[in-house]
């Protein structure tokens, strides 16, 4: 079984930053790509950042220039960096990753989602 865990949320002021982490563990061979979702109320799950195993990067344009998603493999951690926070940033943020838990087989997973709340 392999799980992911986010940390990092929390309450911030608009124009501040936050810096999330999703750290993989169990049965796992390697990691191919890593991705943080957001989803507010009443919205659906909204793609926001995707980070290949070889490090190329994918942003939603409403967050391109202010997140920035990176990754740690000898960790099997995903970051994601949180800059210049506006309220419409508001939402629980999920990490997704595609785990080769053996040289065979692949699966895709979820974290439980961290609160990000920007407000003053």
């Amino acid at each position: 079984q392999v799980q992911l865990v986010e940390s990092g949320g929390g309450l911030v002021q608009p124009g501040g930053s936050l810096r999330l982490s999703c750290a993989a563990s169990g049965s796992i061979f390697s990691i191919n790509d890593m991705r943080w979702y957001r989803q507010a109320p009443g919205n659906g799950r909204e793609l926001v950042a995707t980070i290949t195993s070889g490090g190329s990067t994918n942003y939603a344009d409403s967050v391109k220039g202010r997140f920035s998603i990176s990754r740690d493999n000898a960790k099997n951690t995903v970051y994601l960096q949180m800059n210049s926070l506006k309220p419409e940033d508001t939402a629980v943020y999920y990490c997704n990753a595609d785990v080769r838990y053996t040289y065979y087989r692949s699966s895709n997973y979820w974290g439980q989602g961290t609160q990000v709340t920007v407000s003053s």
